[in-house]
């Protein structure tokens, strides 16, 4: 049986056991432990966030579902108590039926799934407040990130994943910059794939930034739970930094990256 303090007491255990969070014996296992630690630490960040809305109608959109841990924890705990609504946007079509029976079984009736890429969300949703990508892989994150830009969304809550498009663009450069000695941060392999990851992020940081956010950037949980860590929290304070796009703007000319400029600035 799994320890009573690792439950919130309001959850459900049968959506855990439908999630195959938890087995049918009540159990849990080290991954699933691993996963539920994570998913818990990340409401402790959305909470409060959704409590200013207090009597008020609002739209989470979850960009990257795939099973939707996130997004059915989130409604089963907080949401379904609320005026608010989700949207999980998932292009894996076997996922998103297999959510639709499970919000259908526990009748989640502010909650629905769309099959659909991230960057064609755009067209779909017409609006939202509050907009969360955990482990959306590479590029996905910055889909969710222009998405919620268009939208002017209030908030904005991101766990970056497997960011690769920058590190194949230094891959390729790599050997251009070789006179230079700042080369050295990324001339090993496994340097560049960290260092890519990590001015993938830093860059996505000024951008919203250089969009009127007040950004801030902390760990998930620790190191040994997730590898894929950085939890980004942006707040929409209406305040541009120019600085931040020129900023963006030096680091790819430096870095031979200006073919990544449309990722990053927004025109």
């Amino acid at each position: 049986m799994v320890k009573s303090y690792e439950i919130k007491p309001d959850q459900s255990i049968e959506l855990l056991q439908e999630l195959h969070i938890l087995t049918r014996e009540q159990k849990l296992n080290q991954d699933s432990r691993r996963k539920l630690k994570q998913i818990y630490h990340l409401l402790q960040f959305i909470e409060p966030i959704i409590h200013q809305y207090k009597d008020q109608e609002f739209t989470l959109v979850d960009h990257g579902a795939g099973k939707s841990y996130l997004g059915f924890m989130l409604y089963d705990l907080i949401v379904k108590n609320t005026l608010g609504k989700i949207i999980g946007v998932e292009a894996n079509d076997v996922l998103v039926q297999k959510c639709n029976d499970l919000l259908l079984k526990f009748k989640f009736n502010n909650m629905s799934f769309i099959s659909q890429a991230i960057e064609k969300s755009k067209a779909t949703i017409k609006q939202a407040q509050i907009v969360t990508a955990l482990h959306a892989c590479d590029t996905a994150t910055d889909h969710a990130i222009d998405f919620a830009l268009e939208k002017k969304a209030a908030w904005i809550i991101l766990v970056p994943c497997c960011q690769a498009e920058v590190y194949q663009h230094l891959k390729a450069h790599k050997m251009n910059n070789m006179k230079q000695h700042w080369v050295e941060l990324y001339r090993h392999g496994i340097h560049t794939r960290e260092f890519g990851s990590h001015l993938t992020n830093v860059l996505r940081c000024l951008k919203l930034e250089h969009q009127g956010y007040k950004v801030s950037v902390t760990e998930l949980v620790g190191w040994e739970h997730s590898m894929k860590n950085e939890l980004i929290i942006a707040e929409f304070i209406d305040q541009q930094r120019t600085q931040s796009g020129e900023r963006i703007e030096k680091i790819l000319a430096d870095l031979d990256l200006k073919t990544l400029q449309s990722r990053f600035l927004v025109s």
